[in-house]
């Protein structure tokens, strides 16, 4: 059983987020050289997906209740 409603841009705005945190710690090891300004079209591109992706999950998600019909609570079974 499902404990709460999976949420897409949320998963993709923590993956983005999550890969700009190790783009950091590689340059702050020494790994790579990462230049300031790199955060800025990281974090931006991945809200941007995000919410592009968090908006079609959420019309899916609406046009599917409206195709389910409500059980009638006047109706009792048996």
């Amino acid at each position: 059983m499902r404990r709460h409603e999976f949420k897409p841009g949320r998963l993709i705005a923590g993956l983005f987020l999550i890969l700009t945190g190790v783009v950091y710690a590689g340059d702050a090891g020494g790994l790579w050289e990462t230049p300031w300004f790199a955060v800025i079209p990281l974090v931006t591109g991945g809200l941007f997906l995000a919410a592009v992706t968090g908006s079609v999950a959420h019309g899916i998600r609406r046009r599917h209740r409206r195709a389910v019909p409500a059980p009638d609570p006047t109706h009792a079974p048996g």
